[in-house]
């Protein structure tokens, strides 16, 4: 059973075009499928709009009760409908979930340390309504999961849609079926080709990053920002049975030209 799990974010959802060649892409992968959005560009939008100007921390946001508020209504409504709208007319049956749909993901509140992160939720591999999505899949519906979670007690809570994509493929990849193995692949997509080497080189993408490389590139800040918290939550997926791990543009979702992860 082999299930891809891919996650699209940055200017693949701000952009018409670049939006329907994603999806167009994902739904040309064979086999069972799941994809979880972000948008929080398309939040940062809103919310200046509306005089609510948002802080980050280390590629991390900072929400407060306002700003909840604002990535509710942008991440379970105007971005999820659309996404499972465009679905719909591509003949991909989808559903379009937060994770207080069905239960699906049941996040905590993170814990206050040095910084106060205000309403956002961490989950771990437990937090993953496993039955849920695979009944899904096993019916033809393609979950389209936005990261909004709940910690059932009846609040939504802000998660990031990096590390959902993680801790689903992992809890998938440990859900085994019946005389059957489950293959899950993560693929984190956004604009760029890949990894990229040289920030100003698009084309600079590297075909393998391990571990020791990505912690190299963040000392000195080749890596930076939305990158290190995307990657790891891919290496943290890598380690812990996912079985094949990559970042680069959806257009690539069925060829090599991306970047592998490996151990």
């Amino acid at each position: 059973m082999k299930i891809h799990i891919v996650k699209i974010g940055g200017h693949l959802i701000n952009d018409c075009k670049s939006l329907h060649d994603s999806l167009e892409a994902f739904c040309q992968l064979k086999g069972y499928k799941i994809l979880i959005h972000g948008g929080g560009r398309k939040a940062d939008f809103l919310s200046k709009k509306m005089g609510i100007f948002p802080k980050m921390v280390q590629g991390r946001r900072i929400t407060n009760k306002e700003t909840l508020d604002i990535v509710v209504m942008t991440y379970a409504g105007i971005i999820n409908k659309n996404i499972v709208a465009r679905l719909q007319s591509y003949h991909c049956n989808a559903l379009g979930l937060c994770g207080a749909d069905g239960n699906c993901i049941k996040s905590y509140l993170r814990k206050m340390t040095n910084i106060d992160y205000g309403y956002v939720g961490d989950i771990n591999v437990k937090s993953i309504n496993t039955h849920l999505i695979k009944f899904l899949l096993k019916n033809n519906i393609i979950p389209v999961l936005c990261s909004i979670t709940h910690n059932g007690i009846g609040n939504l809570l802000n998660t990031n849609a990096d590390t959902i994509a993680a801790y689903l493929a992992m809890s998938l990849s440990k859900d085994k079926e019946k005389d059957c193995e489950v293959e899950v692949e993560l693929h984190f997509c956004f604009e760029k080709k890949g990894v990229l080497r040289d920030l100003q080189d698009s084309e600079s993408y590297l075909k393998k990053i391990n571990f020791h490389l990505f912690q190299k590139m963040k000392q000195n800040h080749t890596i930076t920002n939305g990158m290190i918290p995307k990657l790891e939550n891919a290496f943290f997926a890598l380690k812990n049975g996912v079985s094949k791990v990559s970042i680069g543009h959806p257009n690539h979702l069925n060829d090599v030209n991306k970047t592998m992860l490996c151990l």
